[in-house]
């Protein structure tokens, strides 16, 4: 059981779908029994464009900002903001001038994430 992950020890991995944005599982499916925490990157202006996940994701901003858009809404967020976004409702990121960053909790089921 891996119960500590020291700073600088998880690999960053490119979100393929994105624009400049990798994403780091610190806790994963395998060594927690119901949730998994992930830490997203974005570099200046950089994002996600809208699509579905078929889990939930509850989320908190470490730094910078960014707009969110989660179904007809739209959002800006900072530092210290959290988000929660419901599965199934299309969502979008788009970074701002400083980039940002924020870690994502997911329930350990089937994650399928379609672009609309």
């Amino acid at each position: 059981m891996n119960y500590l992950r020291k700073k600088g020890t998880c690999t960053p991995v490119d979100v393929t779908a994105g624009k400049g944005t990798t994403m780091q599982v610190m806790v994963s499916s395998d060594e927690a029994p119901h949730f998994a925490l992930r830490k997203f990157t974005m570099e200046p202006h950089g994002g996600m464009p809208m699509h579905t996940n078929t889990v939930e994701h509850e989320q908190y901003i470490v730094r910078g900002s960014a707009v969110v858009a989660i179904g007809d809404e739209t959002f800006e967020v900072s530092a210290g903001d959290s988000v929660y976004i419901p599965e199934l409702a299309p969502h979008s990121y788009q970074a701002g001038k400083d980039g940002f960053e924020f870690i994502c909790v997911v329930p350990n089921k089937k994650d399928t994430i379609k672009l609309v």
